[in-house]
């Protein structure tokens, strides 16, 4: 928890959520803690709906925010709370997850994005500084090509793509 940068995410958060209906329902995908993402879309009125694949980050985030909804499960088994959202983020959780799993996830979100023309935010990092792991930078450029293949399969179209003081990679997409 101490590793994770408050700096560095909130601020394209928030300009991404200024597209979506104020007070509407987010799903915050691989949530950790709850800091910096959800407590950017918190802060700004949202009601976050988050899910994380480990208990003691699912605990800290309910400790952190108790008005917020938090479910421990992976993305892969989570039902997503068996509801529609305006807009899903994905900070530093998609890079981590295998191609095939990605596809899942993106045919998932797809089904929980409220049909009018809402957006869903993506983030992956563009490269990662791993020691010793330079074929990880390599693997996740290669991911970045597929996403938009992914998304577009699901009908979600890529708007637009941003890079953070951090050098994470924003996808903003749109479900027509």
């Amino acid at each position: 928890m101490a590793a994770r940068n408050p700096c560095i995410g909130p601020e394209i958060t928030r300009e991404w959520s200024l597209t979506l209906p104020r007070a509407c329902s987010i799903l915050d995908l691989g949530c950790g803690q709850g800091v910096p993402i959800s407590e950017a879309l918190i802060g700004e009125g949202f009601g976050v709906y988050g899910v994380d694949a480990s208990a003691k980050m699912v605990g800290a985030f309910r400790r952190r925010f108790p008005e917020a909804h938090a479910q421990c499960a992976s993305v892969e088994e989570s039902d997503f709370f068996g509801r529609t959202f305006y807009g899903v983020v994905a900070s530093g959780l998609m890079f981590l997850l295998s191609t095939d799993v990605q596809a899942l996830l993106i045919h998932k979100v797809a089904g929980v994005l409220k049909s009018e023309r809402k957006v869903s935010l993506y983030i992956s990092p563009r490269i990662l500084r791993v020691a010793g792991r330079a074929d990880w930078a390599r693997l996740n450029l290669t991911r970045i090509t597929v996403y938009g293949q992914i998304l577009d399969a699901e009908g979600l179209s890529v708007v637009g793509e941003r890079f953070d003081e951090g050098q994470n990679h924003y996808f903003f997409t749109l479900k027509p």
